[in-house]
Formats: structure tokens, sequence, C-alpha cells
């Protein structure tokens, strides 16, 4: 486990990267939406989000035709591939550009592939969003900031696999979600949840299918502007008292403005162990929505959990 500031969880300080993190924010758009085009309609839109990799972010194969296609983010080497089961391989530089100039070369790429598809270009999400074809305004990218924020998925992406783990009930992949720019995993009661409410930016067409049943899900957030990198958890809908419910480590707590409970990155930085940080949290707020909740935990969880 790491120590106090160690290299594996690196320093992720929003303002720092925030250009490169808008315009990362909008290419992650561009192939999320080829990957919810191409694959087949799952529960809870588990076909749309992109999945960390060895090396960056990845849709996973899509199937087009008898063929597949699997698009891939390369934090590592810097490019975008796009490859074929055919053989055929596609690749350009990840580096400054616009999204409009990204948009076009993944159009072009698809093409010399010859495959066919056609998606919204318009953002998801987002306030005042841009149609890819006409992003301008994106156009940064510093490959050591998209490295580290790609390292700390990596370790996000193990710490959500391994809580994971411990639940026989139904669970989510763990998997980022390109319209809201969050690693996430979620686990599910068994019972159908009222109807969500959505929001401003999520429809309520989206909101109705994801939140369907009743859901206990964490996540990580490299965050935004005037907001730094945190994990979150959260519970649809909420039990009662669950803002007031003790959670640990210590520096985690409700954030009234976000609706859920929050533990900064930069806590779990400093802590002694930051994985066994990240898992109370997750643990922590799990137990509250459970046990507030009245979920049936002994049906769900693999042996005795403290």
């Amino acid at each position: 486990m790491a120590g106090p500031g160690h290299d594996d969880w690196p320093v992720l300080v929003h303002d720092d990267w925030a250009a490169t993190a808008a315009t990362l924010h909008m290419w992650t758009q561009v192939v999320g939406k080829l990957r919810m085009a191409l694959s087949a309609p799952v529960n809870h839109w588990w076909h749309v989000p992109l999945y960390v990799s060895a090396r960056g972010l990845t849709t996973s194969p899509m199937p087009c035709g008898v063929r597949s296609l699997e698009i891939a983010f390369d934090f590592v080497g810097h490019r975008l591939d796009l490859a074929c089961s055919d053989g055929r391989l596609e690749t350009f530089a990840l580096r400054p550009m616009t999204v409009a100039a990204f948009y076009a070369q993944v159009t072009a790429a698809l093409a010399r592939l010859g495959v066919d598809v056609h998606i919204w270009t318009v953002p998801c999400e987002v306030e005042n969003p841009i149609r890819f074809e006409d992003d301008t305004v994106h156009a940064a990218y510093d490959p050591a900031a998209a490295q580290r924020f790609w390292r700390v998925l990596l370790q996000a992406d193990r710490l959500m696999k391994e809580f994971r783990g411990r639940f026989l009930g139904k669970a989510s992949p763990v998997h980022f979600f390109w319209g809201s720019f969050d690693l996430a995993v979620t686990r599910f009661s068994g019972r159908r949840a009222p109807p969500h409410p959505g929001s401003a930016l999520l429809p309520d067409s989206v909101s109705l299918e994801a939140y369907s049943h009743e859901v206990s899900s964490c996540g990580f957030w490299p965050g935004g502007p005037g907001a730094e990198a945190m994990f979150y958890a959260y519970a649809y809908p909420d039990p009662p008292g669950f803002a007031k419910a003790p959670v640990r480590p210590a520096r985690a707590g409700w954030n009234t403005a976000l609706g859920e409970f929050v533990l900064p990155y930069d806590a779990v930085r400093a802590a002694a162990s930051p994985d066994a940080a990240v898992l109370d949290f997750f643990q922590s707020t799990y137990q509250a929505t459970a046990d507030l909740g009245a979920w049936p935990r002994a049906d769900l969880e693999r042996g005795a959990i403290p």
C-alpha cells in the first residue's frame, strides 16, 4: 500500500490542467458516442461508458457487422488507436488540437476502416455545449497532465474492482462515464426505485433508466472549475437520515451542494494508507445506504464485513 504522497497517487490539481481536462472531456465524448452508437443497448446505459486500460481508456471491442472495432486512448504513447479485428489499424497522435480537428481525424480514420457510423455531435451533460465539428474553443493537450489523470484512474479502478468483488448482489462494471467525466461502480438492492426526477443536464429518459432500481454508488471525479478531485458516494433514493450518517475516514463528509458524501483526493494522498482510506470510504457509505434503507445485506454481501 502506498504511503503519504506516494508516486502511485500523483498530484492532481484541477487548475494545473483545466484546459487539458476540458478538451479531453470532449474527446472522450466523441469516442464515447461512437461506443454508444455501435453497441447493443444494456440496462442502466452500461453500453455507453469507457473502461480503464493498462495504457489509458478504451471502448472495448464493438461490433461492426462481422468485424469488431476497438478505440483506445493511449496516455503512455499519447495516441488514439482505432483497431479492427481484420488487422487494420488507424492511429494518430494526441497533441494540442481543437475538438473539431480531433473529430475530423476520427471520422476520416473510420472511413478508411470502412466503418459507417453516425452520431449526434452535441456534447452531453455540459453547459453551453458546442457541436464537435464546430468546437475550436477546446484545444489543449498536456501529455504529462493527461498521464497523471490516467494514473489516478488506474488506482481508483483497482480499488473499485476490489470493493465490487465483496458484493454478491447485482453490481455494475467499473466504468468511465464520459458525460460526467468520472469513474464509477454501483451496487443494487434488487428493489425498484421511485421514478428519478432527472436534472438540468440529464434528461428524464436517461435518469429513469439509470436509476430504475435502488442504488449505492461510489466513484472518482477529477474535479472541475472551483472543485478539486474527489472520491464520492451517493444513494438513490436517499434513505432517511442518510446525510447525517457517520462515514469514514475522518476527512470524509456530506457535501450539501452535491448531495453526496465526498472524500478529497488530497486527503487520500496524505493518508498513511490511501488504499485503506478509499476502501473505508466506500464501505462506510455503502453501509449507511444499506442499513438506513433496510437492504437485505445478508443476501447481498460476501461474508461478514464490518
